[in-house]
């Protein structure tokens, strides 16, 4: 049995012919395991964003390293607040300044404060800083209401983000902004990362012309392949663009071949449907172990999964994953099935894998939706003030229209069993925005 057949059958109501979302994305779960990527390498920190760490980072350093004041105000001991009453005025004798960036020397005694700028070191015995806009100041002493604030308030606690010891990045993280940051406060010049996924791309169809051929009757030029690039090159992958290949079963094959030959996962746009000129899916079905399906979607309804065995390498496999040639229809399945994939094949964990959350958004208008089939169209979601943010469909939802993909901020999600929509009625969205 191949290791399709294997997956199909432990799925509970599985029927190529009539696949649900759940259905392909519980598929691809058991196909596309983590591990892919093996290989790593230390990268400087300005190198590093969108990479997959390799190994944990664990914190050399306890971050802050010390305790330090949150505010520009006055430092001092709290216990005269718990024995003060809560009307009183606190009056305390200013005797230095605290500098960010190097700790003050001076000693305090009973009454006393220490004058302290954002960031720096508390003085040793010294708790709370007292905000100087609460404060009045005459000479050598400062005034401010006991009732002002607590025991211990604006003063950032030694190790209270990170302690020494502790890991601060985890393995199969990726490596966001604020993930460069904290690995910047741990002084880390470079951090490990798993080489990136190397994905290959072609277009096929004798009907799609390239970028600079003349036009011709019948004909299109290639979005799919601008668009393939954009959304691998966001996900940080190695593109290997393979271009344009003719609707001819020997250069399909040849091409399908070297691509699972210098990639990790291959993507094709058309060819996958039942048409007679479709010769990709023939060539697919010869040289691996694939699935094809009808899905319970719109747009994106054909699509192939499955591995193409590597002539070089015994045993290794490219997961390949056939995509409809409606330029929409590729951007979709995309996002709900390949972006999920191609994050674990890169090595993410669990969390940074998942599916985007969805927004919740009330629709500003009727939406038509038929019963037994997912549905992905195409909105835009605007926040109103003290509100629900609102979504209204962007424009043509025809699957070969990609001005209305270049309008829209999210895609409303409509679920297999959900109806119709009513205006007001609340629906999720996908938003675009960290995604494509």
């Amino acid at each position: 049995m191949s290791r399709i057949e294997e997956i199909a059958a432990k799925l509970a109501g599985y029927d190529p012919k009539a696949l649900g979302v759940t259905g392909v994305q519980a598929f691809l779960a058991q196909l596309v395991q983590p591990g892919v990527v093996a290989q790593s390498e230390d990268v400087a920190l300005f190198d590093a964003l969108d990479r997959v760490l390799a190994q944990d980072i664990v914190s050399p350093l306890s971050v802050p390293p010390h305790d330090n004041s949150a505010m520009d105000g006055f430092a001092f001991d709290g216990a005269v607040l718990e024995a003060a009453a809560p009307d009183q005025d606190i009056e305390l004798r200013v005797v230095g300044t605290a500098l960010a960036g190097a700790a003050w020397r001076g000693s305090v005694g009973a009454g006393d404060s220490v004058k302290i700028m954002t960031g720096a070191v508390m003085p040793a015995g010294l708790d709370t800083v007292i905000p100087q806009e609460f404060c009045s100041v005459e000479g050598d002493k400062v005034r401010f209401p006991a009732k002002a604030l607590k025991r211990g308030d604006n003063r950032r606690l030694m190790g209270e983000d990170l302690r020494q010891g502790e890991a601060a990045l985890r393995r199969g993280d990726r490596i966001t902004p604020a993930a460069l940051g904290m690995a910047g406060s741990l002084g880390l010049a470079r951090v490990p990362v798993l080489r990136r996924l190397r994905v290959a791309y072609f277009s096929t169809g004798d009907e799609i012309l390239s970028v600079g051929e003349p036009p011709r009757e019948g004909a299109v030029y290639d979005s799919n392949r601008y668009t393939a690039f954009g959304l691998l090159r966001h996900l940080g992958c190695e593109v290997i663009d393979l271009g344009l290949v003719r609707d001819d079963p020997a250069a399909l094959q040849a091409t399908l071949q070297r691509a699972a030959n210098e990639a990790d996962a291959i993507i094709t746009s058309g060819g996958v449907s039942v048409g007679e000129a479709d010769h990709t899916r023939a060539v697919m079905q010869r040289l691996g172990d694939m699935a094809f399906w009808r899905v319970a979607m719109r747009p994106g309804r054909p699509m192939a999964v499955g591995l193409i065995p590597k002539s070089e390498s015994k045993g290794q496999n490219a997961v390949l994953f056939g995509l409809p040639g409606n330029p929409v229809a590729v951007m979709v399945t995309f996002l709900a099935f390949v972006r999920p994939a191609l994050l674990r094949l890169m090595g993410c964990n669990e969390a940074c894998s998942a599916p985007p959350p969805l927004l919740r958004a009330r629709s500003t208008m009727a939406i038509r939706k038929k019963a037994g089939r997912t549905e992905y169209q195409r909105g835009f979601v605007q926040q109103v003030a003290g509100q629900m943010p609102q979504v209204s469909i962007a424009g043509n939802q025809g699957s070969g229209v990609l001005s209305s993909m270049v309008q829209a901020n999210g895609l409303v999600v409509l679920h297999h069993e959900q109806g119709n929509v009513a205006a007001g009625d609340e629906v999720d969205v996908m938003v675009f925005e960290g995604v494509i």
